[in-house]
């Protein structure tokens, strides 16, 4: 193999040239690629003389002096120092508890494993860094309930597709908070919701929840204003601003109809702002708490929102690495005047996510008080949207020329481009963490769970040069032992269970190190099977994983029986003839070979509905610690919200479920469904006890 400097450049960056497809075959990254990669990690190797720059570039700041502003550790282990300093060197330690120790490195400059879980400060030879001690294993179900080992189970649903009486269009935290209600009074112990980050407010026809602005702040068109000023006042202003109608209409469409529900919302946001600015209002104190409390994340969000609108305005476009560079950066002297200039457009944004927040706040508390022991479980996008919020406040931490997907693969030949930009590795390091763990502490603030899309970008990511194809990418690999203790410790802090999408092409032992550390998988039913048409046996399920009937990107059972994925590919001629042949007779062989499994185990059959409910009591039947059914399948639909490869033609993330959320779980499908989940789950417990 030949060792060029550029592909010594490449390893040194974390680069891998060589990996292995879903399908076991041995692949390799072309030079042109990793060139292109390269320069999206800041690293140039366009000739012999960049590469050589960025390799003393990589020296400098792997230098044996350098020492990093964050370290972590696991609980009573020694943490290797002697990069840094000297054998027998004091430490003077400041735990995070406001307490001082001292402590001496030993024979082998290593510290002493006898720091607390938390970030300490440490002063070694006039030298200070942050040590981040981690705990052996995430916050887990075995810490949730008392019957061991956990049976636990729940339901899963896309946010905006519940419906409740007044809600403008589109589900909100009210309508999450009723149905957390509703779904803990007949025993759920978890509601898994898709992501509510903080969308772009200029591109209204891109709507996927996976696409985030920032993965710091809320979508605040999911806020519910009526909990936290009153519905009178909420109903004022509609009329004040001559909204009743439109939301009125908004209410009964069949689908979300984003950008006008979107507009509706933000102008009815807009009239209660200027309603709640007029002199002293009540609830004045907390909103300053709030805006204290969220501190430079939030002002930066905020500002950068207005400076977004302003850029549209004056014909820049919403993108901000288009704009000129005195608004590129968010300490910029302009930034701070524009700040100053229009202080209550900043504020007006402070005050949507305040309400958002404390909407959330509500939901997760009507959860946990009716009865749920874990609660909300929100969803972590793997990236944000290169020219949005998060990448512009935190740009040497975000690698906004770079987006993330998926290698070219038997299913989808071209590969996949998901458009959002992922964390730099050695941005990361050098800023200690700080994007990393903000980003986690905001997501756990008011959900007893967090699901992370695509779990194995916490090891290794497919990034791809701006613009490029995604057979133009490379893996990237990331600091995964940091990363995982982090996690670690913000769970346990945060007493939120870890849930790691990790469907796709997963790195060898990757599974087993996540499930060290008390992060479960995810298995679905559609695909656990060991041939096609052959299904694992109930045994055979792990008990490091959660169990589920489908997800947002699969058909429900109901349509899968039905081959509604597969009509739909047809229709958007997404196929060819022959692809849809092959994908039918499979689907037939699946089928069948479902019907086989479960009559196996539950006996005959007489139609798809009772196929549904065997489904269901199948995946109670393993040994998950935690099983969830998404609502779809719950009553029985066939749509599914997303249909991966599309971008039209397809109403992705707009369909809306007919009943009120008060009413779905009475619907007698439904209630069948949720009895024969609960008797499996309680069976399923009793067996394995």
């Amino acid at each position: 193999m030949s060792d060029t400097p550029l592909h010594r450049l490449a390893a040194r960056a974390g680069l891998a040239r060589d990996w292995t497809d879903a399908n076991d075959r041995p692949q390799r990254v072309t030079d042109e690629a990793l060139r292109g990669v390269l320069q999206g990690l800041g690293l140039p190797a366009e000739d012999d003389a960049a590469i050589e720059r960025s390799l003393a570039a990589l020296d400098e700041a792997h230098d044996s002096d350098h020492l990093p502003p964050l370290l972590t550790v696991d609980l009573e282990k020694p943490l290797a120092l002697e990069r840094w300093f000297t054998a027998d060197s004091a430490v003077r330690c400041s735990l995070e508890d406001g307490t001082s120790l001292t402590l001496t490195l030993d024979a082998q400059a290593q510290l002493p494993g006898e720091l607390p879980i938390g970030y300490h400060r440490l002063d070694i030879d006039g030298r200070t860094f942050t040590v981040a001690v981690a705990p052996a294993r995430c916050y887990s179900l075995t810490d949730v309930v008392e019957q061991q080992p956990p049976r636990c189970w729940g339901l899963s649903a896309q946010l905006y597709s519940l419906r409740r009486p007044g809600d403008g269009g589109f589900g909100d935290c009210l309508a999450l908070e009723q149905f957390a209600r509703s779904a803990a009074e007949r025993g759920a112990d978890a509601l898994a919701i898709s992501p509510i980050h903080a969308l772009s407010l200029f591109d209204q026809q891109h709507f996927s929840p996976y696409s985030p602005s920032t993965r710091l702040l809320l979508n605040y068109l999911y806020a519910s204003p009526s909990v936290v000023l009153g519905e009178r006042e909420v109903r004022m202003a509609a009329e004040m601003a001559g909204l009743t109608e439109s939301l009125e209409d908004l209410e009964q469409q069949a689908l979300v109809d984003w950008p006008r529900a979107a507009d509706v919302r933000h102008k009815l946001l807009k009239t209660l702002y200027e309603e709640f600015s007029k002199g002293d209002h009540p609830l004045r104190s907390d909103f300053d708490s709030f805006r204290d409390a969220a501190g430079d994340a939030l002002e930066q969000h905020c500002r950068f929102e207005v400076l977004q609108a302003e850029a549209v305005e004056q014909g820049l476009g919403a993108d901000w690495r288009e704009w000129p560079d005195a608004w590129s950066q968010p300490d910029a002297a302009e930034v701070e005047a524009m700040a100053a200039a229009y202080p209550a457009q900043v504020e007006f944004q402070a005050f949507c996510q305040w309400l958002t927040e404390r909407s959330l706040q509500r939901a997760q508390q009507a959860a946990n008080g009716s009865g749920m022991r874990v609660g909300l479980i929100a969803d972590l996008a793997v990236g944000a949207d290169g020219g949005g919020s998060q990448a512009w406040s935190r740009q040497d931490e975000l690698l906004a020329e770079l987006t993330v997907g998926a290698p070219p693969d038997i299913l989808n030949r071209s590969g996949q481009d998901w458009g959002i930009s992922g964390f730099s590795p050695e941005g990361l390091k050098r800023n200690g963490f700080r994007a990393f763990i903000e980003m986690l502490r905001a997501n756990m603030a008011h959900a007893g769970g967090l699901r992370i899309d695509h779990v194995m970008g916490l090891r290794r990511l497919w990034l791809i040069p701006r613009g490029a194809t995604p057979k133009q990418g490379a893996y990237v690999e990331y600091p995964f032992d940091d990363m995982l203790r982090l996690l670690a410790l913000e769970s346990v802090r945060n007493q939120t269970i870890i849930l790691g999408e990790d469907l796709g092409t997963v790195p060898e032992g990757l599974r087993e190190r996540l499930a060290d550390k008390a992060v479960l998988g995810m298995r679905v039913l559609p695909f656990e099977q060991s041939s096609t048409g052959h299904f694992k046996p109930l045994l055979d399920w792990p008990d490091s994983a959660l169990a589920t009937t489908g997800t947002h990107d699969l058909s429900p059972l109901a349509g899968w029986l039905k081959a509604r994925d597969i009509d739909w590919n047809h229709r958007l001629e997404l196929i060819d003839a022959a692809t849809e042949s092959h994908w039918r007779q499979d689907r037939e062989q699946e089928i069948h070979g479902l019907r086989r499994t479960l009559e196996s185990n539950y006996g005959h059959l007489k139609d798809n509905d009772a196929l549904i409910d065997a489904a269901i009591r199948y995946v109670g039947h393993t040994r998950a610690p935690l099983v969830l059914v998404p609502l779809e399948d719950l009553l029985g639909l066939e749509e599914q919200p997303n249909l991966p490869g599309t971008t039209d033609g397809h109403p992705n993330w707009r369909r809306r479920f007919e009943r009120p959320v008060t009413e779905l779980l009475d619907d007698e499908h439904a209630a069948r469904r949720l009895e024969l989940l609960a008797q499996a789950r309680v069976q399923a417990g009793e067996r394995d006890r």
